[in-house]
């Protein structure tokens, strides 16, 4: 047992701990979801977060020193965005004539999805600064964690909440749509990539590649659009 102890403090103070971790959580949480065919409440993000969340705790093991093996992962975020743009690419025609259509559409569901997320947490009397951490949360988390900052908000909050926001709209996408019949693999992904951004994208390329092309366009002008305009509103509101 002693020797068990030993290692595991020399594991978990190398890069190596997060590194491995990460890795076999996330490929036993990717076959778990497979097995279960795919059900979205099997997402292997989220159970990974879980299963990690759990083994973090249980060791008392400090975030700084898994992330120091982890960091090597989080660096490939980057390039796996922009390998969304493959898909979008291949839809590049239909892309460009929806486009005015397309702007429109992104613009409203992060106009209501800010907008809702500040109106119910002002509602609850919730301090100022949490409240403009939420205003980013449908954005993908590196740029949420930007713009909160910009707005005197909490950066490392706002990537919780956007995080969050992520998972439940993968989590609840699809029965959501069947609910509302909506049947069109560009509208679903248009959809998960304006209000779950990243996450929601990975999950709508997992479905369909025409639901994964049209989130990866969401994603990005989301980023965008929200970038530009969240500063000039809280600038504007005060």
């Amino acid at each position: 047992m002693a020797d068990f102890v030993q290692l595991w403090v020399y594991l978990a103070t190398t890069p190596l701990f997060g590194l491995t971790a990460t890795l076999l959580t996330y490929v036993a949480a990717q076959a778990f979801y497979e097995r279960m065919g795919r059900a979205p409440w099997a997402n292997p993000v989220l159970w990974s977060v879980v299963v990690l969340g759990c083994v973090l705790v249980a060791t008392h093991t400090p975030y700084p020193s898994y992330f120091a093996g982890a960091q090597f992962i989080h660096v490939l975020l980057g390039p796996a965005v922009v390998a969304l743009a493959w898909p979008l690419w291949l839809r590049r025609r239909e892309v460009r004539q929806r486009g005015v259509a397309l702007t429109l559409a992104v613009l409203a569901g992060g106009i209501a999805a800010a907008a809702s997320a500040v109106a119910m947490a002002w509602a609850l009397g919730m301090p100022d600064d949490v409240v403009r951490s939420l205003a980013p949360k449908s954005v993908t988390a590196p740029v949420a964690m930007g713009i909160a900052e910009r707005i005197g908000g909490v950066p490392a909050l706002s990537a919780v909440f956007a995080v969050l926001t992520g998972l439940v709209g993968a989590l609840s996408g699809k029965y959501l749509f069947n609910l509302l019949g909506i049947t069109s693999w560009a509208v679903r992904g248009l959809a998960l990539g304006t209000a779950s951004h990243g996450i929601g994208a990975a999950r709508a390329l997992q479905v369909h590649p025409d639901a994964g092309a049209y989130a990866g366009i969401a994603l990005g002008m989301q980023a965008i659009l929200s970038s530009v305009l969240m500063p000039l509103v809280f600038g504007w509101w005060g």
